[in-house]
C-alpha cells in the first residue's frame, strides 16, 4: 500500500529548563529583555542625534542682552518665563534668563535700556500650561523608575508564563485532524493494496457511522485494534483511512510522546488524552510505535517507578474502564508486536488484530498507479513489469521508486517518465546511487566481472536458484558491482532446498575468484555475512539440520543461554557443513561450464551491464537452458556460434 506519513522523530523529550533558566521562563526571556534594551538604546540614540541636529543656541548674560538691545541687534525676543529666546538680525539664535520677580521692561531698564530701543524689537511672552510645567520637572525623576517598573512587569509575566506552561505539561500532545478538513482527509479509495486489512477495518468504520445497529443486537465492537506489519506498509495511512471514511475526528500521538524524564506526566497526558476523545466522540485515537511504551513490564529495566510502565499501566486502565456505549475506537501500529506486554494484547483491549503483509504483485501495480497519477508516464511505461522487478518492496519503498524516477527525468531535463527512468530508481532504492567516480584498475574489473559472472552462472544452473534480471560491475554504494536476482513469483514461504541453492549462488563469486585468480579478496565479504547467518538460522530456527532435527534453539546471548556449549558447538559444525557443501556444488558449476563463465564476464568487460534478456542469449550460446516463467512461452533462438548479441 502507498506509503504512511512521516513520522516525527522518535525520543525523549528534552528535560525543561532548570535554575535560573526555569525561573526567567528560559531562552525565550533573555531573548526578549536583550530586544527590550536594544530598542531603549535605540531610542535614546536617535534622540540625541535630533538633538544634535538642531541649529544649536548660545546662551548669554543679561547684561549682553541689554547692550545687543541697545546697539539694534536684536529683532525679536521670545519670553517663555524666566527664559528669553533671541533672534538676531543675522540670523542668530542665542537664550538668556531675566529676574522671575521683575517683567522684562523693568530688568532691561535696570541695564539702561530706554523704551524707545525697546520699542523696536518684537516682544512675544508664551504662558507655560501647569502640565509641561511639571512634566518638564518630574520627567528626570519619573522616567528611571517608569523604566525599572517596566522591566519588573516584564519579569513577573515571563514568570507567570513559566508556571502556565508547567501546568500544562501533563495535556496530552496529540494532533488532531479534523473530518471536515478535505485537504488532510484520508480515504480507502486513497490506500491500495492490503485488501483484507481494509475488509477487517470496515466494520470500525460501520460502527462509528451506525453504532445503533450493533449494539441493538447485543454487540460490541472491538475496542482496539492493533496493526501489524513491516515498516512503510502503511499502517499510519489506514488508520487516517477509517478515520476519513467514518467522518470522525482522527488523533493521532506516537508512544515516545507519552514518556518524559518525570515519572508521572506520561500518565497524566494518557489520561488528558481519552478526555478529549470522549468529548468529541465518536473518535479514533491513534497511537504509533506503541512498542515504545507497550514492551513487556518487569524486564528488570528502570525499576518498579519506571516512566514506561506508568504510562502503560494508564493505558491499561483507560481502554479496560469503556463503557459499551462509549464511541471511541483505539488504534496502535508496531512493527514489533512480539515485544509486547500481553496485559495489552488480551481481548478487552487490543482485542482484534491486523496484519498487515508487504504487497504482492497485483498490490504492486495498484500501489505504483496510485503514485503514479501525477506524474507524466511516457508511452513505454509499462508499471506491471515494474511491480515483477520488485518483489518484497514495501508501499514506502515503491513511493520512493515513482519519485526517484521522476528527478532522473526532471535531471535530464525531460518532460515524461520513462520505462527506463523506473528500471534505474529500482536499483537506486535498493543498492544506491551510481559511483561513476570510482574507477577500477583493469584486474579490478576483471575480478568484478568474473565475481559476478560467477553468481549469475551458478544461480542460473541450480535448480531452485532466482533468475537472474540483471548484472552489473557499475558500483553502487557499497558494492564493486551487482547481480540483480528476482523469484518470478511472490513466495510466503521458502525451502531448504531454496536456501541451499541460494548460498550456493551467492558463493559463485568467491568460488569464482579462488579458482581463476588463485586469490580472494575483500570483495565476497558481504556475501559471506549472508550465507553465515541463513545457514545458521537453517539449523537453529527453521530445523532444516537432518543432524541436530527439527529443533529451534533460539538466540544464544548475554545472560540468554537456551541451550549448552556441547549443542553450540554442533550448531556451529552444521553451519560449516551446510557452506562446504554448498561451496562444493558452486565449484562444480564453475568448473563444468568454464566456457559460459569466460564468455558472460567478457560480456561485462566490454559492456559493463548486462540486461536478462540479453544475460538468456548467451546461457543459449553456452548450452544452458534459461528459466522461464510458465506462462512465457517465447523460444529464444540461438546465436551463431562467436557472436554476441
Amino acid at each position: 500500500m502507498s506509503p504512511a506519513p512521516a513520522k516525527k522523530p522518535k525520543g525523549k523529550k528534552a528535560p525543561a529548563p532548570r535554575g535560573w533558566r526555569s525561573l526567567f521562563g528560559g531562552p525565550s526571556f533573555l531573548g526578549n529583555l536583550f530586544s527590550t534594551i536594544l530598542i531603549f538604546i535605540v531610542l535614546m540614540s536617535a534622540y540625541s542625534l535630533i538633538e544634535s541636529l538642531v541649529q544649536p543656541s548660545t546662551t548669554i548674560p543679561l547684561s549682553a542682552v541689554a547692550t545687543d538691545v541697545a546697539a539694534g541687534k536684536v529683532t525679536s525676543i521670545t519670553v517663555n518665563g524666566d527664559s528669553l529666546n533671541l533672534v538676531y538680525g543675522d540670523g542668530a539664535a542665542k537664550t538668556s534668563r531675566k529676574d522671575p520677580s521683575a517683567g522684562l521692561p523693568e530688568t532691561l531698564a535696570t541695564y539702561g535700556v530706554t523704551p524707545a530701543e525697546l520699542s523696536k524689537v518684537s516682544i512675544t511672552v508664551q504662558g507655560q500650561s501647569g502640565f509641561e510645567f511639571w512634566f518638564f520637572n518630574l520627567a528626570p525623576i519619573l522616567l528611571p523608575f517608569l523604566f525599572i517598573g517596566f522591566l519588573a512587569w516584564f519579569v513577573l509575566r515571563q514568570v507567570r508564563g513559566a508556571g502556565m506552561q508547567a501546568f500544562t505539561f501533563g495535556q496530552s500532545k496529540a494532533r488532531i485532524t479534523d473530518p471536515a478538513d478535505l485537504s488532510q482527509r484520508v480515504t480507502f479509495a486513497d490506500v491500495a493494496g492490503a485488501r483484507e486489512a481494509k475488509e477487517e477495518l470496515v466494520e470500525i468504520v460501520d460502527f462509528l457511522k451506525n453504532p445503533k445497529k450493533f449494539l441493538d443486537i447485543g454487540a460490541r465492537i472491538p475496542k482496539g485494534i492493533i496493526l501489524m506489519g513491516a515498516p512503510g506498509t502503511g499502517k499510519t495511512l489506514l488508520a487516517r483511512a477509517v478515520a476519513g471514511e467514518a467522518g470522525v475526528p482522527f488523533f493521532s500521538i506516537s508512544g515516545s510522546e507519552f514518556v518524559e524524564m518525570f515519572v508521572g506526566v506520561g500518565a497524566s497526558r494518557v489520561r488528558d488524552l481519552f478526555q478529549l476523545a470522549k468529548k468529541a466522540a465518536p473518535a479514533i485515537i491513534f497511537v504509533d510505535e506503541i512498542d515504545a511504551v507497550g514492551r513487556v513490564r518487569g524486564a528488570g529495566m528502570g525499576g518498579g517507578n519506571d516512566e514506561r510502565e506508568q504510562t502503560l499501566n494508564q493505558i491499561l486502565v483507560e481502554m479496560d474502564g469503556f463503557e459499551p456505549t462509549e464511541k471511541v475506537v483505539v488504534m496502535a501500529a508496531t512493527n514489533r508486536p512480539d515485544v509486547l506486554d500481553p496485559a495489552l494484547l488480551r481481548p478487552g483491549r487490543f482485542d482484534r488484530r491486523v496484519t498487515i503483509d508487504l504487497p504482492d504483485r497485483r498490490d504492486r501495480e495498484d500501489i505504483l498507479k496510485v503514485h503514479a497519477k501525477l506524474k507524466p508516464l511516457g508511452p513505454d511505461v509499462v508499471l506491471s513489469v515494474i511491480a515483477e522487478r520488485t518483489p518484497g518492496f514495501s508501499g514506502a519503498e515503491l513511493y520512493s521508486l515513482m519519485n526517484e524516477g521522476a528527478i532522473l527525468a526532471a535531471r535530464e531535463n525531460r518532460k515524461e517518465v520513462t520505462q527506463y527512468d523506473l528500471i534505474r530508481s529500482i536499483e537506486k532504492v535498493m543498492l544506491g546511487p551510481e559511483r561513476k567516480s570510482h574507477l577500477l584498475s583493469k584486474r579490478e574489473k576483471e575480478l568484478t566481472a568474473y565475481h559476478e559472472a560467477g553468481h549469475a552462472l551458478v544461480s542460473s544452473v541450480l535448480e531452485y536458484a532466482d533468475p537472474v534480471h540483471k548484472i552489473s560491475i557499475i558500483s553502487r554504494g557499497r558494492a564493486a558491482g551487482y547481480t540483480l536476482k528476482l523469484p518470478f513469483d511472490d513466495r510466503k514461504m521458502q525451502s531448504k532446498k531454496q536456501f541451499l541453492d541460494d548460498i550456493a549462488a551467492t558463493l559463485g563469486g568467491y568460488v569464482a575468484e579462488e579458482m581463476l585468480f588463485d586469490d580472494v579478496t575483500t570483495g565476497p565479504s558481504n556475501d559471506l555475512m549472508v550465507i553465515t547467518a541463513l545457514a545458521r538460522d537453517m539449523v537453529s530456527r527453521y530445523g532444516m539440520s537432518d543432524k541436530l532435527g527439527p529443533i529451534a534453539f533460539g538466540d544464544r546471548q548475554l545472560g540468554n543461554e537456551p541451550y549448552s556449549e556441547k549443542v553450540a558447538a554442533e550448531i556451529d559444525a552444521e553451519v560449516s557443513r551446510i557452506i562446504d557443501e554448498s561451496k562444493a556444488r558452486a565449484a562444480t558449476v564453475i568448473r563444468e561450464h568454464r566456457s559460459a563463465l569466460d564468455l558472460i564476464a567478457k560480456s561485462l568487460i566490454e559492456k559493463e551491464t548486462i540486461e536478462r534478456e540479453e544475460f538468456e542469449k548467451l546461457l543459449v550460446l553456452s548450452g544452458i537452458t534459461p528459466k522461464k516463467k510458465e506462462e512465457e512461452g517465447i523460444d529464444i533462438v540461438p546465436i551463431a556460434p562467436g557472436t554476441v548479441a
